[in-house]
């Protein structure tokens, strides 16, 4: 049962991340932007529902703090075989998420017995500020920075202010959702949409800048050079944290374009039809980067580690076009070698090993470029020249996702390969003890149910069903397992650049998530532009794939 205890835990904190953004990210809603106690914003239903989710927000995260905590000693327990208190209690990790439960509780119970009985009440908002005050503070002892010795309250006091920041632009997302909602169902009226997306692009905006003033600081004193940049967990998850945050920003540039347009012409089209969908595609982007932000909180600081860091050029060579291997080494030949290969002293690598791995990247790249190219042909109405005698063939490229069904077929058996049903470690054995194997077979039967629930969607057209929305759905999932797989602290320099390509096809994987999303909602000519992109990404996947190399050192 470790390995879904160690599952578990690399998603759990991205989910406390999450809850403490609905809260405290609706706390600011209700401050800075709506301001209920003025004429303009006195909706009860919508101060109903912010309010909601402030405490719900709240509950939901003392519930993951107290699960957080009963998961280290879950894990503590199994990797030391035995009960870890007394010890364990006299920890900070163990007291300070004991307290902040504690003082989360404090505020969600303010809220849910105070604030929903006064919503229009300046002075209650205020205090729920205060309220909320101590319980952000106590985050405090739960950071990277509560170890250091060198600055250390300077940089608890600015990790503080980056989750705060973090938390009311993320949280400020999530309340645009619901407020669209409202709207659509016609339960708020019209013009609150436009005003509320102008009020939050300013207060958006602020929170941004707040979260790179705070961030730089951090990442300077985590980091001390390039290579802790590109070659270290922590650098490369940071790197993946900006680019998610530069996708983020992009879609916040097409809403606040859209706002502008209305403000200046009244032309709303790009407002009511549009904007709730890039706000969605955004809500995916930083859903991911917070349980990106999770993972990087795992990860020793860069500046820790200098005898485990890679330099870039290693990290490059890792996305070298290559040959694939299409050719494999025995069953008998992997199982032999395995000895070796997971000792924990004198570890010796095992050649058939990495040639198995290798083999089975890259033919699933294989799968993945091929089915990608159908798919990208699939968006063009003629082909082009050199293949124009094919156009009367151009339908039968609908049936690209078939490729996924292959693809589940191929992991199912090769993945764990000293696992069943090649390998002598039980189904269940395997799955419940070791979290890498409980990913590899999650993503298995995700690829497997994605290419049947694609291939129906796309077959069908049905404009009701809703059918067509779980594939971006599981696609930002598998994207967010990408995310957080395998990401051992003091990891060797070869698995950090096993991790790189994780990392890498992760971000890809929310590319095609938002894509797809954003094809199934616009309108033309952007519905066509992202179903393209979104293929493209699945293609980029695949080349990342088909030129893998296991590291040999």
């Amino acid at each position: 049962m470790a390995g879904i205890a160690d599952f578990l835990d690399s998603l759990i904190g991205g989910f406390d991340l999450i809850c403490f953004s609905l809260a405290i990210g609706s706390l600011f809603w209700g401050l800075f932007v709506l301001r209920p106690w003025n004429n303009d914003c006195k909706n009860t239903l919508l101060l109903e529902k912010t309010i909601t989710l402030i405490y719900k927000g709240g509950f939901l995260l003392a519930a993951a703090q107290v699960f957080k905590i009963i998961l280290k000693i879950w894990l503590m327990t199994a990797v030391l075989d035995r009960w870890p208190f007394p010890e364990f209690a006299d920890t900070t990790q163990f007291i300070g998420g004991i307290v902040r439960a504690v003082l989360t509780a404090v505020l969600a119970g303010y809220c849910y017995l105070y604030l929903s009985k006064n919503p229009f009440s300046r002075q209650h908002w205020i205090t729920s500020s205060i309220v909320a005050l101590p319980m952000i503070i106590s985050g405090a002892w739960l950071v990277h920075a509560a170890g250091r010795f060198d600055n250390q309250y300077i940089l608890m006091s600015l990790t503080v202010v980056h989750q705060i920041a973090a938390a009311a632009w993320i949280g400020g997302i999530f309340q645009l959702v619901n407020l669209w909602l409202l709207k659509s169902d016609k339960q708020i009226p019209a013009d609150l949409w436009p005003l509320l997306l102008k009020r939050f692009s300013v207060f958006g905006m602020a929170s941004v800048g707040m979260i790179l003033i705070s961030g730089l600081p951090i990442a300077l004193q985590y980091i001390d050079s390039w290579n802790g940049l590109i070659g270290t967990g922590y650098g490369n998850l940071l790197m993946v944290k900006i680019i998610l945050l530069g996708l983020a920003l992009g879609f916040a540039w097409l809403n606040k374009s859209a706002v502008q347009e209305y403000a200046a012409y009244g032309n709303n089209h790009a407002l009511n039809n549009r904007v709730p969908y890039y706000i969605e595609a955004e809500a995916f982007v930083l859903i991911t980067l917070l349980f990106t932000a999770a993972s990087l909180a795992s990860q020793p600081p860069a500046i820790d580690i200098p005898s485990l860091t890679a330099t870039w050029q290693e990290v490059l060579n890792t996305f070298n076009p290559q040959i694939p291997q299409t050719s494999s080494p025995t069953h008998t030949a992997l199982i032999a070698g395995e000895a070796g290969r997971v000792a924990i002293i004198g570890q010796v690598p095992s050649v058939a090993a990495t040639e198995w791995s290798n083999y089975n990247h890259n033919i699933a790249g294989i799968f993945l470029t091929v089915m990608s190219f159908f798919a990208m042909l699939s968006y063009m109405k003629y082909l082009p020249a050199p293949f124009s005698a094919l156009d009367k063939y151009v339908h039968l490229t609908k049936y690209w996702p078939l490729g996924f069904v292959g693809l589940g077929i191929f992991l199912f058996f090769r993945s764990d390969a000293e696992t069943w049903p090649l390998g002598p470690i039980g189904f269940w054995e395997s799955t419940f003890n070791n979290g890498e194997v409980l990913q590899h077979r999650i993503a298995t039967l995700l690829v497997f149910v994605l290419g049947i629930i694609e291939l129906s969607a796309r077959i069908t057209r049905n404009p009701e069903s809703k059918l067509p929305f779980v594939f971006p759905v599981l696609a930002a999932f598998g994207g967010l397992m990408l995310l957080t797989h395998s990401h051992v602290g003091f990891q060797a320099k070869s698995a950090f650049l096993i991790q790189v390509g994780h990392t890498t096809m992760g971000i890809f994987s929310l590319i095609l998530a938002c894509g797809r999303w954003l094809e199934l909602k616009l309108d033309k000519p952007g519905k066509d532009i992202a179903g393209f992109v979104s293929v493209a990404a699945l293609f980029q996947i695949g080349l990342i794939l088909m030129f893998y190399r296991e590291p040999l050192y």
